[in-house]
């Protein structure tokens, strides 16, 4: 892949994120000050790559699994924070430390996070997962059409409650031992057609030495601020149930 097809790809996962909508050459052109043919071209590569792909008769694109975990494998650790990231950290930060005691502590970082992501938050205390925020999973335009009788989107919803029903014991068995992990679309353990994203942190705690906290929500997500925010989660809960 070339550098201007990895931006376009970075591109299009990232408008994609923010509309929720595929996205058109017309858009991409007069952000890289390109001609649309010259967008189409690059496009067509990058799905016959299998990084993208055309959803029903659309013009525009949306990023495939493929595609995502090209994207979140190249992001840059080390780049600088917005401002409104940094004061999102702060936030979560500030939340977790004046909570008091240790499950509280846990309960208000997931709380935060959901405010902080619009994805369903979730931490093992103990033997027990703690989930908040269902609504905004479900509120998400790839789970809203279930009522109108969309079979695929009632799949999903279907394939989601399957996931959320087998996770604590499949955190127990399978015990992910890095710091952060990230199950994009298929790559889930369970649920692999719901279309969902799992960003999980691993953190020691009075409850086990592999305590989880994450979020759960659809493939299409703001990837390098909520995979930010999920590992400061677990960076501070570790810091300060062990003080």
């Amino acid at each position: 892949m070339t550098l201007r097809q990895q931006s376009i790809l970075s591109a299009i996962i990232e408008q994609y994120a923010e509309v929720a909508s595929p996205v058109g050459s017309t858009l991409l052109a007069k952000l890289f000050n390109v001609s649309s043919a010259t967008i189409r071209a690059e496009m067509a590569e990058l799905e016959r790559l299998g990084f993208i792909n055309q959803p029903h008769t659309s013009a525009g694109r949306i990023p495939t699994d493929k595609g995502y975990r090209f994207y979140v494998n190249n992001l840059n650790e080390n780049a600088d924070h917005s401002l409104p990231e940094r004061r999102a950290e702060k936030a979560l930060a500030s939340r977790v430390q004046s909570a008091g005691a240790p499950e509280r502590m846990i309960r208000n970082a997931v709380d935060t996070l959901v405010e902080l992501t619009h994805n369903l938050g979730l931490a093992t205390i103990g033997n027990q997962l703690y989930i908040s925020g269902l609504s905004n999973l479900f509120g998400q335009p790839e789970f809203m059409a279930g009522a109108s009788g969309n079979a695929g989107v009632k799949n999903s919803v279907q394939q989601v409650a399957q996931l959320l029903d087998n996770l604590e014991p499949w955190l127990r068995e399978a015990a992910p031992n890095e710091p952060l992990s990230v199950y994009i679309g298929q790559e889930n353990p369970i649920g692999r057609t719901a279309g969902c994203t799992l960003i999980i942190s691993r953190f020691s705690s009075p409850f086990s030495d592999r305590s989880y906290i994450g979020t759960l929500g659809p493939t299409r997500q703001s990837y390098r601020e909520v995979m930010n925010l999920v590992s400061r989660a677990g960076q501070e809960l570790e810091e300060v149930l062990y003080v």
